[in-house]
């Protein structure tokens, strides 16, 4: 199995929709039409806020992508920002778009606490990490996560954080030596349905 890694490219971009879209299991609770529009959503809120990126790339298709951020003086480009604003317009010409997007709205809002709960600044984060699931467990995240590793070492930075839950593998955060700074609970009531999740915030020091 060879996989190689490179920067993210437009091109990209279905084929990582589509791994976010399953790997946080939109489908679950939405419609076809909304999950794809979660995603994209999604997708283009984290690129939003990069300033780095590797697509894992295995027989020419992306099966994996990892984006972090140096805080300090970072501005987005027009193109992300653009896309973004498309994609949210777009999530909420339907009722159920609308309804669902106050999940992000509520996630926003816990991950806003959690990094005040922190009482701490950090000079980077790793905004996205995704892995396409039925490559998981050929080593593809512990690729892509040494790459970002490989470039804070490079930028002379020895510390990021990350957001994450319940409904992710957090567990490999611990196995790459991250430490649980923070979490809280929230309970959703999406289409009926309630769910309990734990919403965390990891540490690395280098």
């Amino acid at each position: 199995m060879q996989i190689t890694l490179r920067e993210y490219q437009k091109e990209d971009f279905q084929e990582l929709e589509n791994i976010i879209r399953e790997t946080w299991h939109y489908d679950e609770f939405s419609s076809s039409e909304t999950a794809a529009r979660l995603a994209r959503v999604f997708l283009n809120s984290c690129l939003t806020n990069h300033t780095f990126s590797r697509v894992a790339v295995w027989n020419g298709k992306p099966v994996g992508i990892i984006l972090c951020k140096i805080i300090s003086g970072y501005k987005c480009p027009l193109k992300y920002r653009a896309a973004q604003i498309q994609s949210i317009l777009s999530l909420y010409l339907s009722k159920e778009g609308r309804n669902v997007s106050k999940i992000f709205g509520n996630v926003n809002g816990i991950d806003k606490q959690l990094l005040t709960d922190a009482g701490k600044s950090y000079p980077a984060e790793l905004a996205l990490f995704a892995v396409d699931p039925s490559c998981r467990g050929k080593g593809i995240g512990k690729m892509l996560f040494q790459a970002v590793l490989d470039y804070l070492k490079e930028q002379k930075l020895d510390e990021f954080y990350l957001f994450t839950d319940t409904s992710c593998n957090y567990g490999f955060y611990e196995h790459q030596g991250m430490r649980r700074r923070c979490e809280k609970e929230h309970i959703f009531n999406i289409n009926g349905q309630t769910a309990k999740m734990s919403f965390f915030i990891y540490e690395y020091h280098c």
